[in-house]
């Protein structure tokens, strides 16, 4: 099913309110990043302001509401599934851009509620329903609702 345009924006729109609270976290750490040499811009097809050479953590990115922050100077670079990191099976590459952008999506749909039920589903681990769907969504461009691909 296929929303039309207007109809998918508003509901963007309200998503991201709903999300502000995990937004302003996101924004904290990106300005803070930025001291350090953190650079933002507003990534229109991921609905995210990126932080781009983000100084803090072991690499990749992590997804905080609408923000996205990035240890590396572009997210459109391909990296490995959860799955495949851990040994549970051998998959393709995918685009860490479209995988973050599955998280901004889940939490447009589970606002405040997102990162108590991400920790509670496992964290950052190949057992978590929340990264599979993300993985599956950037392999193929749909299912990034847990238990939908």
């Amino acid at each position: 099913m296929s929303l039309p345009p207007l109809a998918l924006r508003v509901l963007q729109g309200l998503g991201a309110l709903w999300t502000a609270p995990n937004t302003l976290i996101g924004l904290i750490g990106g300005l803070a990043g930025m001291v350090a040499g953190a650079r933002p811009s507003w990534n229109r097809r991921d609905l995210a302001i990126v932080f781009r050479d983000w100084p803090w953590g072991p690499g990749g990115a992590i997804t905080l509401g609408n923000v996205i922050l990035h240890t590396g100077p572009v997210l459109d670079v391909a990296c490995r599934t959860y799955a495949h990191q851990a040994g549970h099976c051998t998959e393709p590459v995918i685009g860490l851009h479209d995988h973050e952008r599955a998280h901004v999506y889940q939490y447009l749909v589970l606002g405040p509620l997102y990162l108590p039920v991400y920790l509670a589903c496992g964290g950052v681990s190949a057992r978590n329903p929340f990264e599979r769907a993300a993985d599956v969504y950037a392999m193929t461009g749909r299912g990034w609702w847990p238990g939908i691909g």
